[in-house]
């Protein structure tokens, strides 16, 4: 008798404006569930390729709207994990805007998480998804922890980081990412570091986990 195929995974989304706390939320999952029944696939890594522009023009690029990502590739690889088969996810290079030319290999898992501003914005996506989070935080703390991320992590000055928030970040979040808020079926308000609400989202993982 043939053994019977392993069940789909279940698919998580993660949505929440810049520094939300959606990765928190996302890579506390991992860490607790563990890698070989967690699969985290971050939105980020999907950011076109941008080598055939000059730094300036990449620089100067709306990285909070929909059209800065390859959703077809994204859906491409979340079909293949769903099916059962590795995908090479791009890693990003902050520092030069553009794609590393580097992958990681992400393997198939029972659960399969997919964290990032517009992952509840963009149909075909939204779809797949058997649970739709978003992590709600206030627009000033967002604001303060992007400033330290950027700064620190990335290192840009405060003076450029405040200019395309400005132009570019909190447009995009009242144009885009607010509005998916309506498509979530949880949301964390209180940001990531929401204890009871991750408790909650923790003790589902536990379950399919098992379940699985």
């Amino acid at each position: 008798m043939s053994p019977s195929p392993a069940p789909r995974p279940f698919l998580i989304g993660v949505a929440g404006g810049t520094c939300s706390g959606k990765t928190t939320v996302s890579e506390r999952l991992a860490e607790l569930v563990g890698d070989e029944h967690l699969a985290l696939i971050k939105l980020d890594s999907y950011y076109i390729a941008r080598d055939d522009q000059a730094f300036e023009q990449r620089a100067l690029a709306n990285y909070d709207h929909p059209d800065a990502f390859d959703w077809q590739l994204l859906n491409d690889h979340i079909a293949a994990l769903a099916a059962g088969a590795s995908v090479p996810v791009p890693i990003y290079d902050y520092s030069n805007h553009t794609r590393s030319g580097e992958v990681r290999m992400v393997h198939p898992a029972r659960i399969v998480v997919v964290e990032g501003i517009l992952v509840l914005y963009e149909p075909q996506l939204r779809d797949r998804f058997d649970l739709k989070v978003y992590v709600d935080t206030d627009a000033d703390l967002r604001l303060i922890r992007r400033l330290h991320r950027d700064v620190v992590e990335r290192g840009r000055t405060p003076d450029s980081i405040v200019q395309q928030y400005l132009a570019t970040v909190r447009p995009s979040h009242e144009q885009f990412i607010e509005p998916s808020k309506r498509h979530a079926d949880v949301i964390f308000p209180q940001g990531g570091l929401n204890e009871p609400a991750l408790e909650v989202l923790l003790a589902r993982v536990r379950e399919l986990v098992r379940v699985g």
